[in-house]
């Protein structure tokens, strides 16, 4: 229990006043940061079309990060496809995907209308900036203690969803700290969206994410449940350094 106490305690210091600030302020100094808007730029002046654009590493790799989809940066048909959808038809693909970051992103960048002067645009390319920056500080978070990332932004983004359990299923990450306070298995994940929905929903009313104080109580289950995990496979992984079988010796 002291591995889920101390995950808990780490949560809240990061969400006490100007934590947060102080932290972006110095990953803002770090010079990959620089580096990566630097490189940014270069590629967006010198691209002719937007679709180039999309498909430089350097571009792709800013765009997916900042906004919180890493794992888009090695998905550039994706991407190319999503973020130039019409938002406006509902059968476009940025409406259809079942993962909201993608339409969240293309209504963010709105590159359909914009091409490539989005990607030019000054104010735009400081969000992504900040958006790095977050994202840094996020796998930081996660360095520090498993899960607490998550638990972040879980706070973050959990009230502002709709009290929708599709909703709360096609992001990510309140998906991964719901189903994680709830003791869900992660590989409830590969079942159907309405297998999904269905074990949620009989766990957890979700108009409950309406209120902060119940986002903060899953955030904090959540964190208890991942350090005591992590703290049982840890030791089972010294056991089995020593020898021990995972069961233990048979009478």
């Amino acid at each position: 229990m002291a591995d889920a106490a101390a995950a808990v305690a780490a949560f809240r210091r990061v969400l006490k006043p100007g934590e947060e600030e102080r932290a972006l302020g110095r990953i803002a100094t770090e010079p990959q940061q620089k580096r990566a808007m630097e490189q940014f730029k270069r590629a967006v002046d010198r691209a002719p079309d937007v679709r180039t654009a999309l498909r430089d590493p350097r571009v792709l790799q800013v765009i997916t990060t900042a906004l919180g989809i890493p794992e888009g940066a090695s998905q550039a048909g994706l991407a190319t496809r999503v973020l130039l959808s019409d938002l406006s038809d509902p059968k476009s693909l940025a409406n259809t995907l079942t993962d909201k970051r993608w339409k969240s992103a293309a209504e963010t960048l709105q590159l359909a209308t914009r091409g490539i002067a989005g990607l030019r645009d000054t104010q735009l390319q400081a969000g992504l900036a900040d958006g790095l920056r977050r994202a840094q500080w996020n796998q930081n978070l996660e360095t520090e203690q498993p899960g607490l990332g998550d638990a972040v932004l879980f706070k973050e983004r959990a009230t502002a969803v709709d009290s929708n359990i599709y909703a709360v299923l096609g992001d990510p990450i309140i998906r991964r700290v719901v189903t994680g306070a709830l003791g869900l298995p992660p590989q409830i994940a590969i079942q159907s969206v309405e297998a999904q929905a269905r074990a949620v929903s009989a766990r957890l009313d979700i108009r409950k994410l309406e209120d902060p104080k119940e986002v903060q109580r899953l955030a904090e289950r959540y964190l208890m449940n991942r350090a005591n995990e992590n703290a049982a496979q840890n030791g089972a992984n010294l056991l089995a350094r020593f020898g021990f079988p995972p069961g233990g010796f048979s009478a």
